[in-house]
């Protein structure tokens, strides 16, 4: 029997809970965010981008050749995880593992874009 997959809702409160530990300071940070599973040549990167541009989040999203997708997004935590919790809905169905670390915010970048 092939192993079982976590659930979207497992990611949800993993992420989070990580998240809301780590991230209390309400200022503008940077989250660097892995996605593992089907996310290539599925339309992951324009919905991502589309999706951004209802939030207030800056960055970028982009295939990685080993066939994960990349995401650097600059935004409030709490805006970010409305932002990271929207792609999750919309594109559960692909994502396998997220991973997202966070560090200070650059604010590098004036927009949401993908990245070639």
């Amino acid at each position: 029997m092939p192993p079982r997959r976590p659930t979207i809702r497992a990611f949800y409160e993993i992420l989070f809970t990580d998240m809301a530990m780590s991230n209390s300071n309400p200022e503008k940070q940077r989250f660097t965010t892995y996605f593992t599973g089907q996310v290539q040549g599925v339309g992951f990167r324009y919905t991502t981008e589309s999706i951004a541009r209802s939030f207030a989040v800056t960055g970028y999203v982009r295939n990685l050749p080993d066939g994960r997708v990349e995401m650097v997004a600059e935004a409030q935590p709490d805006e970010h995880e409305r932002f990271l919790a929207q792609i999750l809905t919309t594109m559960k169905a692909n994502i396998e593992v997220i991973q997202t670390d966070s560090s200070v915010a650059t604010s590098e970048y004036a927009s949401f874009s993908i990245n070639h």
